[in-house]
């Protein structure tokens, strides 16, 4: 979820983001402190100030959020994990993180590092508004409001519902006592589903006593916490399902390749109609060169097909995510939604192709398993 977003830095070595959806809520949070909290709080501001410290204080209110998931990422890191990127959102912040916590003491320490960091700033402005109370209208509006939201991340994210920090801590603590963590995130994935359902409904009631718009809010975050905790055990069952699984059971073998001067009509008339294939590695001189999918035949103007070849059209090899023979299943799986692909080329240690896996060919791999399984 929210793979995208437009890169904006880099700190200790982790890619920073912002998704689209936040420059929606950075205007909301801004208007709403511009137009009303601090009018009301402080009528005697002239309009010009109150948007100024509605700009600063919604900065500031990022910066705290990002604060809090940088702190998640780094204590990730302290415990081997790998961060690929933090993301701010229309919800927050999320820290992708490669892989899980090894040990219950690892989550535990990871969930627990955002609310305090949370806790700790909301400290230190209230600590700023109580040092200047009465003397800098300005300075004491901005701090108080962001030890306020402070404390109030912090305490939402503590609801023990996954995939909020609470939730993971309660998953950690089950782990720990039961040592089965899957049973523990199912029990913290239904707990967040409930948490989720609890706050549709809790908006629908705000919206039919006249809160449109903190009804609507408040809906939307349970329904985004309620698919969220659905699609994380979703997620982790897959992973345990795939466990101990390589590239090298699911791989297409006889992948039939094509010369680079071949046609794109004739690759869809000869090869892709008569086999049904979606994807050729282009071989030139006994060297896999590229790869043709039906993405690249795509992009081709359909009136070009005649007179363009593959080798205009295809991806080059050294362009191409690739994994091993005895690369984990489950890694492949993740490469292939992280990098959006439908296909990637198997290759040995030597750069020798062998084969090929399919996004199609891996989800029928795990629904077969899944209702082997289930029986």
């Amino acid at each position: 979820m929210f793979k995208g977003g437009i890169p904006f830095g880099r700190i200790f070595g982790i890619t920073l983001k912002l998704h689209y959806s936040w420059f929606l809520v950075f205007g909301l949070v801004t208007w709403a402190l511009s137009a009303s909290y601090f009018p009301d709080a402080y009528p005697e501001w002239s309009t010009g100030k109150a948007i100024v410290a509605g700009v600063l204080t919604s900065l500031l209110f990022f910066i705290s959020l990002l604060a809090h998931e940088l702190m998640h990422s780094l204590t990730a890191k302290a415990k081997g994990l790998g961060i690929e990127s933090i993301t701010l959102f229309v919800f927050g912040g999320v820290s992708r993180i490669t892989s899980e916590p090894k040990t219950p003491k690892d989550e535990f320490l990871i969930a627990a590092a955002g609310p305090l960091t949370s806790l700790l700033l909301g400290a230190v402005f209230w600590g700023l508004w109580y040092a200047v109370e009465g003397n800098s209208g300005f300075v004491e509006g901005v701090s108080f409001w962001l030890g306020w939201i402070n404390v109030s991340l912090a305490g939402f994210n503590l609801i023990p519902g996954f995939p909020l920090d609470g939730g993971r801590i309660l998953r950690a603590i089950l782990w720990w006592r039961s040592g089965n963590v899957k049973k523990a995130t199912k029990t913290a994935s239904d707990i967040g589903r409930g948490v989720g359902w609890a706050f549709i409904l809790g908006g629908v009631w705000l919206i039919f006593w006249g809160a449109l718009f903190n009804g609507l809010w408040l809906a939307l975050v349970g329904w985004f916490l309620q698919n969220a905790a659905q699609g994380s055990y979703r997620q982790l069952a897959i992973q345990d399902m795939l466990k101990g699984h390589t590239v090298s059971e699911v791989m297409v073998r006889d992948c039939p390749a094509i010369p680079p001067e071949l046609t794109i009509d004739r690759l869809v008339h000869e090869h892709i109609f008569t086999s049904g294939r979606r994807c050729f590695p282009v071989v030139e001189e006994g060297r896999v060169t590229g790869l043709v999918t039906m993405h690249e035949i795509k992009s081709v103007p359909r009136d070009r097909w005649s007179m363009a070849t593959v080798k205009q059209a295809m991806t080059p090899f050294d362009h191409l995510s690739v994994v091993r023979p005895g690369e984990e299943l489950a890694e492949a799986l993740r490469i292939m939604t992280e990098e959006d692909v439908n296909q990637m080329p198997v290759v040995e240690e030597d750069g020798r192709m062998v084969g090929m896996i399919a996004r199609d060919n891996l989800l029928s791999y795990i629904s077969v398993r899944g209702e082997l399984e289930g029986k």
